[in-house]
């Protein structure tokens, strides 16, 4: 199944089909893009791409490694795309990934992504003052997140 849905995402963002995109996803799902950060519900989801192809066109997703059981499926990919971006206009950005899904009756309840954000910034041809600033922003998101605070908590626990 989430092969399927898989080729329907690419298809979705090569197309700049937002609807169709959105439509992959259960009403209240969650979109939680390492760019844009997280986005619920399909017009939230449907709006994110409409932000993709400000910053960038020709997409190019290639998943693979799918794995799948129960409501839960993991993907690794290749992401590329031309940067519309005024430093790095009309260059190539490709970075790999990896995609953690859940699903609940063919569709996506959730799909979160990782990334090194810090090679597609690279790429992207920003100074490394604003590379900098911008991991120091999402270091500080990721730190505060439940799952850490959550682990650091554990940590506490097992480690002292």
């Amino acid at each position: 199944m989430i092969e399927s849905i898989l080729q329907r995402f690419i298809t979705a963002v090569q197309t700049h089909d937002s609807p169709g995109l959105s439509q992959l996803f259960t009403n209240d799902g969650v979109y939680d893009d390492y760019f844009f950060g997280r986005h619920s519900g399909r017009a939230e989801i449907a709006a994110m791409l409409d932000r993709f192809h400000v910053g960038g066109e020709a997409f190019c997703w290639q998943f693979h490694d799918l794995l799948e059981q129960g409501d839960l499926a993991y993907a690794s990919y290749l992401f590329s795309y031309r940067s519309l971006e005024p430093e790095s206009q009309g260059e190539i950005i490709v970075f790999e990934g990896m995609a953690k899904i859940r699903l609940l009756d063919g569709l996506m309840t959730h799909y979160a992504e990782v990334f090194d954000r810090g090679i597609a910034f690279s790429q992207l041809g920003y100074p490394s003052e604003r590379i900098g600033k911008l991991l120091s922003r999402y270091a500080k998101g990721f730190v505060a997140s439940e799952p850490v605070i959550g682990h650091l908590a554990h940590r506490k626990t097992v480690i002292g």
